[in-house]
């Protein structure tokens, strides 16, 4: 009988386990690289499309400072929560995405977008638009030469609609009790008040009035509810904006006295280059406006800047600035001097300065 031995079926080959194994875990590799790499790629696309923000340092040392800084580190802490409604404010200082103004030279500077440092939140009719013009003579300073008016009429729009500018005036922010939409902007904004003997002031203010109104009561029957009886009015806004130390205490809240400067209307007649050095000094830039820059016009009755390398002819403020004011009952200004007589006091004292309207 013959017989057929069958064999068994041996072990798998160890080399081809080997090979098996290899190929499995380089295609993971390949697999995990390749996912690796896509997503990479789309973060960079996104971040090239989107723009990552950026904080740049600020300017160097105070004698080069520009009043307009180019940038300030970010404030990560952002900005401080302020009344129902209003508009998100970026931190003070930090820079936002958008095309900047001119700079004095007048060519574009590009880049940043920069909220004002420095604001003049009044007086109407104290000098405020004396004090922008002569400021813009300074090298180191871009202001606004219109009243945007955000703080008060157009706040609504937000901040991104706000001008780019180191500095502007809306002189009817103080009198208003607008403090907290400023500080939500930035807390470290200055402030510039340009105050007036508040009688004059009054007067002043219904003049200009007068001149857009012909029809409207006299400055006696709008300044008094009973003058028989010495009652002065003080809804009227000529007469409420005069009680200096009332506005005050509101911002005060805000703000401490070191970062509000007061100009006098009266000096900055009599001493431009003073007052105006002042001014410099408390914004922290170079006293760059002297004396050389002013001459005295004695058709309008106070100081205009002289002409400049870049004009031809010397600069005065507009036919509506110096007008002849309206003449009023020497009886009615007295009674005005006295209804003011303790608020100028207590302004006095408050500021730390007599300005001697009595």
């Amino acid at each position: 009988m013959a017989y057929r031995v069958l064999g068994r079926a041996g072990p798998p080959q160890p080399r081809r386990a080997r090979r098996l194994l290899f190929a499995f875990t380089l295609s993971l590799s390949c697999t995990y690289l390749c996912y690796s790499l896509l997503c990479c790629c789309d973060d960079l696309g996104q971040s090239r499309l989107l723009g990552a923000p950026r904080c740049l340092r600020g300017p160097g040392a105070a004698g080069g400072q520009k009043l307009l800084q180019e940038s300030r580190p970010c404030d990560p802490s952002g900005p401080t929560p302020g009344e129902p409604g209003a508009p998100s404010a970026p931190a003070a200082g930090a820079p936002s995405p958008r095309l900047s103004g001119s700079n004095h030279s007048g060519s574009p500077k590009l880049g940043t977008k920069r909220l004002p440092q420095a604001l003049i939140v009044g007086v109407k009719k104290g000098g405020t638009r004396a004090v922008l013009e002569f400021i813009r003579v300074h090298p180191d300073v871009r202001a606004l030469g219109t009243e945007p008016h955000f703080f008060d009429r157009n706040y609504g729009r937000g901040l991104d609609w706000y001008s780019q500018i180191t500095l502007e005036k809306t002189p009817a922010i103080l009198s208003l009790k607008r403090p907290s939409r400023i500080f939500n902007m930035s807390r470290d904004t200055k402030l510039i008040v340009v105050v007036r003997n508040p009688v004059t002031r009054a007067i002043s203010d219904y003049t200009q009035t007068l001149s857009k109104k012909p029809d409207i009561p006299t400055f006696e029957g709008l300044s008094f509810r009973n003058r028989t009886l010495g009652l002065v009015d003080v809804s009227w806004n000529a007469i409420r904006i005069g009680m200096y130390a009332l506005h005050l205490e509101s911002w005060l809240r805000y703000f401490p006295l070191a970062q509000i400067h007061f100009v006098s209307g009266e000096r900055l007649i009599t001493d431009p280059a003073g007052e105006m050095g002042r001014v410099q000094d408390f914004l922290g830039i170079k006293r760059l406006i002297t004396d050389k820059h002013f001459y005295f016009n004695k058709t309008k009755g106070f100081p205009c800047l002289k002409k400049t390398e870049s004009s031809l002819l010397p600069r005065c403020l507009g036919k509506s600035k110096g007008r002849t004011h309206v003449q009023i009952d020497p009886e009615v200004i007295d009674q005005l001097r006295e209804f003011y007589r303790p608020y100028n006091i207590k302004f006095y004292e408050t500021v730390g300065q007599d300005f001697r309207w009595e």
